[in-house]
């Protein structure tokens, strides 16, 4: 039997939450409790065999919310607290919570370190890790690099795509590959973790997924037969990957976070990254599917300009 049947998520009413909510209660084999603050007002996703409310600020609060659960996920914005994760691994541990998937979504930053030190998101995921296993408790977390959806959508900033204006920049020559993943995948594979008997084999270490090894070159591709488009309707300009970082860099030091994304984005697109990431995959350990690269594309090009602009 799995060890895991009772699992609580923080942000079940986000995009990947939601997802990830979405997948375990197809599968059918675990119970699922969405942990929400008493003031929100997040449409909750179908299925959910609870919701808690619980006050960040009030220890008890987030322990009674916590109690009963096995796996507790935390998936958080970017603008959340920064003690938010502490205190609820402070609760999870008075709760009796064995488990911990913390809200690292995105690269495996203990792979790469300069990675994770040029993207500033290193230090805090390893110090979080390092703070759940000083708490007696095990983390397991999702390496499943940029969110394809979300990242081919979300304007020039991130994969380079400006779809109101039919504009694409390519960094370098647009044909540096990285892994990405959909939304649907890794709910996936979050559930067909949790339902694994395994599950201590995956012990305080980063889970490995992808949906596309692709290029910006394959992306555009894709674009253009989904949307009938010809490449001579788009504008393409290129950029240097290691300018485009350092631009986006001085653009968040003058206080705009689109400069965060600009620089996050294009160092994922270095190549020291891919060599850091390659033979880790638990794609097929996890038995998860291939996907349709154009579905995916014309989903993307579907959130673009309705949604994505006001995605910081």
């Amino acid at each position: 039997m799995p060890p895991v049947h009772n699992v609580a998520i923080v942000g079940a009413g986000g995009r990947i939450g939601g997802q990830i909510v979405e997948a375990l209660v197809k599968q059918g084999k675990h119970k699922v409790t969405a942990i929400t603050r008493p003031d929100s007002t997040s449409s909750m996703p179908a299925g959910l065999h609870d919701i808690k409310k619980a006050d960040y600020s009030d220890h008890d609060s987030l322990v009674k919310a916590l109690s009963g659960q096995d796996f507790l996920i935390i998936t958080m914005g970017i603008m959340a607290a920064k003690d938010s994760q502490q205190k609820l691994v402070d609760a999870a541990k008075e709760a009796g919570i064995k488990y911990i998937m913390p809200n690292e979504w995105g690269m495996d930053v203990a792979q790469n370190e300069q990675l994770g030190n040029d993207t500033m998101l290193g230090p805090g995921h390893l110090a979080m890790r390092e703070y759940i296993e000083k708490a007696g408790l095990t983390w397991i977390s999702m390496a499943c690099g940029f969110w394809y959806e979300f990242s081919l959508s979300g304007a020039e900033m991130r994969y380079g795509f400006d779809f109101k204006e039919k504009k694409v920049t390519l960094f370098n020559d647009g044909n540096i590959k990285l892994y990405t993943s959909t939304w649907p995948q890794v709910g996936r594979a979050v559930a067909k973790l949790l339902a694994r008997e395994d599950l201590e084999s995956f012990k305080n270490a980063a889970v490995h997924v992808y949906s596309f090894y692709i290029s910006q070159r394959d992306m555009l591709a894709s674009v253009l037969h989904v949307t009938g488009d010809k490449e001579s309707d788009w504008t393409i300009t290129t950029e240097d990957v290691q300018e485009r970082f350092e631009r986006g860099m001085k653009i968040l030091q003058g206080g705009n976070w689109h400069g965060f994304a600009i620089a996050l984005y294009s160092r994922c697109f270095f190549p020291d990254v891919v060599p850091s990431q390659e033979g880790r995959f638990d794609n097929e350990k996890l038995g998860l599917p291939q996907e349709d690269l154009d579905q995916y594309t014309k989903i993307a090009v579907g959130y673009a300009g309705k949604e994505a602009a006001a995605w910081i």
